[in-house]
């Protein structure tokens, strides 16, 4: 019995180690087009320690997703090298938004719901109270920007929800479906009328039986985690990973792109960039899904049809910068550009506020274009282009005129899926496909069931058991 994990990226890698776990005996191949594993991890250290992330830098510990990251976590042996930021830290409870060509700092607690804070006309609270007298919108599906524009007005849409999304996958509130983000909101008010009908309702029949905590789980909630990273970035858990699965024997194919793919009741066979062919009895595909539905055109074309029309990506521009002085007055986590801006960066992050240097220094991360990347920089801007970019909208924003000591540019790719308004109904138009043709292959990767760090891990965990259970 073999099985094929397809793509090496944080997905591909947690579906060979947790298929290690169930099935050690049997023979387990990973094949990954590129030079290395971590898909879009990657964390660039400087000479004098500074971590440049130029893709995911930070993990949410919350929630049943966030649970299973930190038991994985612990599993890898990485206790010792996580760096968390606790909730009472400013970097934090301040979070920033510009908009109206100022910076703004969001209500950080209840109190502040109850305060008129610029950009917004009027308090927070009087927003969420529209609720109680918008109208039910009866539909299968509708845009994150439209259901919070009705529901709590133009204002939250705009200066809430659409930064929110930029920072989130790089996108436009008004394409990405409410589901995406407010799927538990969106169900209430379907059901209920509102989603202040809803939340009251739920109350009651929400369990009240305590979830036994234990290990990473309970420290991280005893010393109340906002969110963690690692001493040497992010990138040190796909390589804790990659580490896991070379240890259990699974067979890793770099520079091996898949050509061509042929799924049968019982085997899957792939053609390799390097004439090779490998065979096995399933596979587990952790690539997105376009480049998964160009391999299955031929065979199965209303399956590719579906994960073709599935999801789109967008590309953005990560500009990482390190200067000398501290030029960050007010600590925050960072800020995020209100699309209404029209401004060819999504938001800034400031890493030296979240994980301060020990030689001091400020660390910024510029990201840039998304949705709007060919509007704002065209298919191929140069490195250079990018810079000049970021630094001035660095200028223009926080009114920083030094020049960097250093300073790192990277252009993702296509590197973040837009779950666009029927994002559910072609999945479950895909997973029934799979289950009615009983193909043996299972989906996990952040085309499917969320783009972060914790859903991509979930994914692939399920796609494991999906294969034990088959």
């Amino acid at each position: 019995m073999s099985k094929v994990v397809l793509g090496g990226g944080l997905g591909g890698l947690a579906a060979a180690h947790y298929l290690t776990k169930k099935a050690a005996t049997q023979t387990l191949t990973l094949i990954e087009s590129s030079s290395r594993t971590g898909g879009w991890i990657k964390t660039n250290l400087q000479e004098n320690g500074t971590v440049f992330e130029q893709g995911p830098r930070t993990i949410r510990p919350r929630g049943e997703a966030g649970s299973n990251t930190l038991e994985l976590v612990e599993e890898l042996n990485l206790t010792d090298q996580i760096v968390p930021l606790v909730s009472s830290h400013p970097a934090a409870q301040n979070r920033m938004i510009y908009a109206n060509g100022s910076l703004h700092l969001l209500p950080s607690s209840l109190f502040g719901l109850f305060k008129k804070q610029e950009p917004f006309t009027r308090p927070l609270v009087l927003h969420l109270l529209n609720d109680l007298k918008a109208k039910k919108k009866s539909v299968q599906d509708e845009s994150i920007y439209e259901f919070v524009d009705r529901r709590f007005g133009r204002e939250v849409a705009d200066y809430l929800i659409s930064p929110l999304i930029c920072g989130i996958c790089a996108g436009n509130a008004q394409e990405i479906s409410v589901k995406f983000l407010m799927r538990k909101l969106f169900e209430y008010e379907q059901q209920y009328g509102s989603i202040s009908k809803g939340m009251v309702q739920n109350f009651s029949l929400k369990s009240k039986k305590a979830t036994a905590l234990n290990g990473l789980v309970l420290k991280a909630k005893k010393e109340k985690w906002n969110i963690y990273s690692f001493i040497s970035g992010c990138e040190t858990l796909p390589l804790a990973l990659k580490e896991s699965i070379l240890k259990n024997n699974v067979n890793l194919k770099l520079n091996s792109e898949c050509t061509s793919m042929t799924i049968g009741q019982n085997n899957v066979t792939l053609h390799l960039s390097n004439k090779e062919v490998i065979t096995a009895d399933y596979l587990i595909s952790a690539i997105p899904a376009r480049n998964l539905g160009m391999l299955l055109q031929k065979q199965y074309p209303d399956l590719a049809h579906s994960l073709l029309n599935l999801v789109k990506n967008v590309s953005v521009a990560v500009v990482n910068l390190e200067f000398k002085n501290d030029l960050i007055i007010n600590s925050a986590f960072g800020l995020l550009v209100a699309p209404k801006e029209e401004l060819p960066v999504l938001g800034v992050i400031y890493d030296s506020c979240c994980f301060p240097k020990e030689n001091g220094g400020t660390v910024l991360t510029v990201m840039m274009g998304g949705y709007w990347f060919e509007k704002y920089f065209g298919k191929n801007p140069s490195e250079k282009t990018l810079l000049d970019v970021a630094l001035n909208q660095v200028k223009q924003i926080l009114s920083i005129h030094d020049i960097p000591v250093k300073s790192k540019v990277n252009i993702l790719h296509h590197c973040l899926p837009q779950y666009v308004v029927g994002h559910d109904d072609h999945l479950n138009e895909i997973n029934n496909y799979i289950k009615t043709h009983q193909l043996p292959i299972s989906l996990c990767g952040s085309s499917y069931y969320g783009v972060g760090i914790n859903d991509v891990i979930m994914s692939a965990k399920s796609a494991v058991n999906k294969l034990i259970f088959r």
